[in-house]
């Protein structure tokens, strides 16, 4: 199965599709009242980068996967690519196989095959391409959300045997690089939710001292915890209100569930805080299986944290030339 019903001489086949293999942007803005829900790339930082390392608009599409990736057979004229996060990879050439490094651009010829082992300790990677991917856009993007079959590809990820076709190739295809190292997080920086009065004066001393598991049961669209129960003392169901990305919901069960970059845009559980967006794209980075613990800042020291954050990334970015 084709992307796009017209194909041309520059492509990649799909050899293996990977754990969870999608077209990815920035995502959609403006379409919370229509139900529709932002999506967009996981760890903004390491989609920019790896578009600033082949040259791209910063808003290009971005093959993103989890945990193991795909393994890609290119067919073409010669292509920079770059992968960024935590990954082991391969690049297999006619005479050598080379293995690769995240944060460094390479040009494949035709022949060539990328195969992304896996993530390292880390859930999400990043394939960039030097070229723009021939894919269909949905609400002026191309973000895949396969919960609600949205996005390209008919809203669903990448699999065997599909092919998609490349064009309007970058010209400056010198070699970048940036020396980059993702760094981990334990400690999650929130502000108190709407609902943070519902909660008794235990549950809220054992959500701030207590350290939660992530569950296996995670995706794109939400991180659920295990740990101490967190308990409501007002109601555990209240009426349906809009979500942000990053709110932490607190259902019957006291388990709390943070909402990621494919969640819905209304729930119906009482919110006990919000993640700032300082330490979002490390949030979504966090494996099953770790452990984290929450830690309360004010929205002012949060708004603070997030543009120094900004700024850190675009220094980052105005080093690759």
């Amino acid at each position: 199965m084709n992307i796009n019903l017209t194909m041309n001489n520059n492509y990649f086949e799909v050899i293996r599709g990977g754990t969870n293999t999608t077209f990815q942007d920035e995502g959609r803005d403006n379409l919370y009242h229509i139900g529709i829900p932002f999506s967009g790339a996981m760890d903004r930082r390491n989609f920019y980068l790896g578009n600033k390392l082949v040259n791209n608009n910063l808003n290009a599409p971005i093959i993103e996967f989890a945990y193991q990736g795909p393994c890609l057979k290119y067919t073409g004229d010669k292509l920079n690519i770059a992968i960024t996060g935590d990954v082991v990879f391969k690049i297999k050439k006619k005479d050598m196989e080379l293995d690769g490094n995240c944060y460094e651009s390479y040009q494949l010829e035709s022949g060539d095959e990328i195969n992304i082992i896996s993530t390292n300790k880390s859930v999400y990677g990043y394939l960039a391409v030097g070229a723009e991917i021939d894919i269909n856009y949905q609400w002026k993007s191309c973000s895949i959300n396969t919960r609600a079959k949205i996005g390209s590809n008919n809203g669903n990820k990448l699999t065997e045997e599909q092919k998609f076709s490349l064009f309007n190739f970058n010209t400056d295809q010198n070699k970048k690089k940036i020396n980059y190292i993702n760094t981990k997080i334990e400690n999650l920086r929130i502000i108190k939710g709407t609902n943070f009065d519902y909660f008794s004066e235990e549950g809220v001393q054992n959500f701030f001292s207590k350290k939660f598991i992530i569950s296996k049961l995670s995706d794109r669209m939400g991180m659920r915890l295990e740990g101490p129960k967190i308990e409501n003392i007002v109601n555990s169901n209240i009426k349906s209100e809009g979500l942000v990305k990053g709110v932490i919901q607190v259902p019957a069960d006291g388990n709390p569930i943070i909402m990621l970059s494919d969640h819905g845009t209304i729930g119906g559980y009482p919110k006990i805080g919000v993640v700032a967006s300082v330490d979002y794209d490390r949030l979504v980075q966090i494996s099953p299986g770790s452990k984290i613990k929450f830690q309360e800042i004010e929205l002012s020291d949060a708004e603070t944290l997030f543009k120094l954050y900004e700024m850190e990334t675009q220094n980052l970015l105005s080093q690759i030339k």
